[in-house]
């Protein structure tokens, strides 16, 4: 067998979840693990439903949407500008110059 090829185990790695704070610890290759859910708060196992606001995850997603919502009043303007101006009767090159 091979020397130096394996990974080090740790027995004592921490995992530590990031919505609820909670530490546990068993054995890894890695010393410290970060997830994002655990059994102590995922809604499978607690029963009920709640948003968890991993690095601004909603946050970002709500800027998107209000960013949505502007662009399309934008193009909805943009939309009656131009129908609008294709309302209007072109003028022939006679009546421009009499304009003038």
């Amino acid at each position: 067998m091979k020397t130096g090829i394996h990974p080090q185990y740790f027995d004592d790695a921490q995992t530590t979840c990031s919505s609820c704070g909670k530490v546990y610890k068993f054995g890894s290759t890695k010393q410290s693990i970060v997830v994002e859910i655990c059994a102590n708060c995922h809604p499978t196992f607690t029963g009920e439903q709640r948003f968890m606001n991993t690095g601004g995850v909603i946050d970002r997603f709500q800027k998107k949407m209000e960013q949505a919502k502007v662009y399309k009043k934008k193009l909805a303007e943009k939309k009656k500008k131009e129908e609008a101006k294709k309302a209007r009767p072109t003028k022939s090159l006679k009546e421009l110059m009499a304009e003038l």
